[in-house]
């Protein structure tokens, strides 16, 4: 069995007074739910805040049997979900990140260094007329999603515009990484994806670029469950999906007053079989 976690906003944060009246307490907006991403039950729970204490509240309610058979667990690279997850509660379960949020961590370095470069360069933000800002766009783009053309386009443009070569150090950096993440689909051997890897930091250290080394440093952390996933290829879109249903029933209800009622409608969307029925009585 394998276990999908991710958390999803409820609404705006909210002031509360506290049990005693006293004094008022912040409501965290946040909601994290659990979805079985190897069968068919769809979303198993959801529970308030996104903290490591909320995933073992909600773990400590089921049955020792349904933990044990737990086998890979799909987070987002959370030091809090990981803390959850790594305890006892979950004997045999592996840690596994989702690499969506991977290539958004290398795609946020990348641009703060076009930001701090530009910075740097002109003294205030990015404007259209410099070529850093212009390309924004293709620098956050996979390598083959660029045509030759467009790819040259901002290639030679931050050549000609950016001495330091920092802005393109840090594009590098992030198709190197891309580069190691897909071998989760391309199914090569571990001896591959060690070269891969050492590619990826040999870079990184050679580019002596704060942003850049940070990525490597949280790559280097989080190593072990970016293994576990380029091995096996989990990832949590279906969880991704669940959300965007949990959104969906949200905004048609214009909001919840009370979560018992939240939570049960948002259940009864996220049913598989309920889905289904939906669907053939809309059409």
């Amino acid at each position: 069995r394998v276990l999908g976690i991710d958390e999803t906003r409820r609404g705006k944060p909210r002031w509360t007074r506290d049990k005693d009246g006293r004094r008022w307490v912040r409501v965290d907006p946040w909601d994290t739910g659990f979805v079985d991403l190897s069968g068919d039950q769809g979303l198993l729970g959801q529970v308030e805040g996104r903290t490591g204490a909320a995933v073992t509240r909600w773990l400590t309610t089921q049955t020792t049997k349904f933990r044990n058979e737990i086998t890979h667990v799909v987070i987002d690279p959370s030091a809090a979900y990981a803390a959850a997850v790594t305890a006892e509660l979950l004997p045999n379960a592996q840690v596994v990140v989702d690499h969506f949020h991977l290539v958004k961590l290398a795609n946020d370095a990348l641009t703060a260094v076009r930001r701090r470069v530009t910075f740097d360069t002109h003294g205030r933000r990015g404007r259209k007329q410099d070529p850093e800002w212009a390309n924004r766009r293709r620098l956050l783009s996979a390598r083959e999603h660029l045509s030759d053309r467009s790819f040259a386009k901002m290639w030679n443009a931050l050549i000609d515009h950016d001495p330091s070569a920092q802005i393109l150090t840090a594009y590098i950096a992030k198709e190197e990484l891309r580069q190691l993440l897909s071998a989760a689909r391309q199914g090569v051997d571990n001896s591959e994806i060690r070269r891969r890897l050492y590619r990826f930091y040999t870079w990184c250290a050679q580019a002596d670029i704060p942003e850049v080394s940070r990525l490597a440093t949280t790559i280097e952390a989080w190593w072990p469950a970016i293994l576990a996933f380029v091995q096996t290829g989990l990832t949590n879109a279906r969880t991704e999906g669940y959300n965007r249903l949990v959104k969906q029933v949200k905004r048609v209800a214009c909001g919840f007053r009370n979560t018992e009622n939240s939570r049960r409608r948002i259940r009864f969307h996220c049913t598989r079989a309920q889905r289904a029925n939906n669907q053939q009585f809309h059409c």
